[in-house]
């Protein structure tokens, strides 16, 4: 059954806990990892999970949280590790020779329009994207206000931030209330894709 975006992310956070960890994460993690102060989104969010077929639990135990859809490990994608994105101020563009696996299923149309950068910087901890985590970026030219992009200013330094096109000139939005946007004269952005996923490892 289809997911929601937040399902999805819990469902990809249990999946890399335990893939890294070899064990499930407690209900306690979840929340932490969410930032949720109250258990009860956690079980409500498992027991859709649950319902759905992906997991089962048991709310007597601590870590009683299993997979039970196999394909979720096994169709995955290998895409290319284009460097690192500035979740925070620009940083230099990095081209990296590594490769990264993904889901098949957070992929959007060909395979060979999409790659992963590694995030640096916190500017995004209100969209769940931590320093040291993985977006998965669809390569375009183009983006809609509101969407998360990868923009290269002035042709050098790399930044992952929302985007928003306002009177001739580009704002690109942190998600962190601590950080002010940054404005550019259009001409100074140029768009290198749009952010589609996130992966965490532990």
């Amino acid at each position: 059954m289809a997911l929601t975006k937040r399902q999805r992310e819990m469902l990809d956070f249990i999946e890399g806990f335990v893939r890294f960890r070899g064990y499930s994460p407690s209900f306690e993690e979840i929340a932490e990892n969410f930032g949720y102060r109250s258990l009860a989104t956690v079980h409500e969010h498992l027991s859709n999970l649950q319902a759905k077929g992906y997991i089962t639990k048991n709310y007597n135990e601590s870590r009683s949280i299993e997979l039970v859809t196999a394909d979720l490990a096994i169709s995955a994608i290998e895409l290319p590790l284009r460097g690192s994105v500035a979740a925070g101020l620009p940083i230099e563009a990095i081209e990296e020779q590594e490769t990264v696996c993904v889901p098949e299923d957070m992929i959007a149309g060909s395979a060979t329009e999409h790659y992963v950068l590694r995030v640096r910087g916190s500017s995004m901890v209100d969209e769940q994207i931590r320093d040291g985590d993985y977006v998965i970026v669809q390569a375009r030219e183009t983006a809609h206000n509101g969407e998360m992009v990868i923009a290269l200013i002035d042709g050098e330094n790399a930044t992952m931030k929302k985007f928003y096109r306002e009177s001739g000139r580009i704002r690109l939005q942190p998600a962190n209330p601590e950080l002010q946007p940054m404005y550019f004269d259009a001409d100074r952005v140029t768009l290198q894709g749009v952010v589609i996923g996130v992966i965490r490892r532990y």
